[in-house]
């Protein structure tokens, strides 16, 4: 499966804004603090940005964030067209349900890069079978458990013991004791932590 592989702390840097990209990292190590100026060679004077770069620079914050790569951003936002609504919104609710986005959300792990690998490794369990792919859309009712060689493991243990004091998305529910959880409802662009510009997305597509 392809992914980006570079320097994560670049993108922060480039979209000069903090992707969380790397959990608890990005609040008390923060590239972006020490050098907020975007990566690569500085000018001597500041470009103003255009409208379409405006556009991309807001398209690659949102699919940075998610972890998707363009291709795959591309189907998902071409689903979110074909669906009734505000595609921008559609958008944001389609990442929102990927599989390692919630397992991120549950607090089963600092990043997405982290909750995609725990899926990826085979650790979590969708209505009681294992599920190795991240990019799959969980729907309302469904289950997310871990499986049961996975709770023998240092890291299941010292997750139980960090995530009492987590907050967790309102619409997910979980389990603190069992590390189990459940999805209530679909989210909404409200439950969405960080506030993206997606009609600069959608124009950016439309042109």
């Amino acid at each position: 499966m392809a992914r980006y592989t570079a320097a994560v702390c670049r993108l922060c840097r480039r979209s000069g804004d903090k992707l969380m990209l790397k959990g608890d990292k990005c609040i008390t190590k923060c590239t972006l603090d020490k050098r907020p100026k975007p990566p690569g060679p500085q000018l001597g004077r500041r470009r103003r940005i255009s409208d379409r770069g405006q556009q991309l620079r807001e398209k690659q914050k949102v699919r940075h964030s998610y972890g998707v790569l363009e291709r795959q951003f591309r189907r998902f936002f071409a689903e979110a067209e074909r669906q009734p609504g505000i595609t921008g919104e559609n958008l944001l609710v389609l990442l929102e349900r990927r599989l390692d986005n919630v397992v991120y959300r549950l607090g089963f792990a600092d990043s997405r890069a982290q909750a995609r690998q725990i899926v990826q490794h085979g650790h979590i369990l969708l209505n009681g079978h294992k599920t190795d792919i991240p990019s799959c859309l969980v729907k309302e009712g469904d289950a997310i458990s871990w499986c049961e060689r996975s709770k023998k493991s240092e890291y299941y243990k010292q997750r139980a013991e960090d995530i009492g004091g987590q907050a967790i998305a309102g619409w997910l529910s979980l389990d603190k004791q069992q590390l189990t959880a459940q999805v209530l409802s679909l989210p909404t662009p409200d439950d969405v932590e960080m506030k993206f510009d997606v009609s600069s997305v959608v124009e950016h597509y439309s042109r």
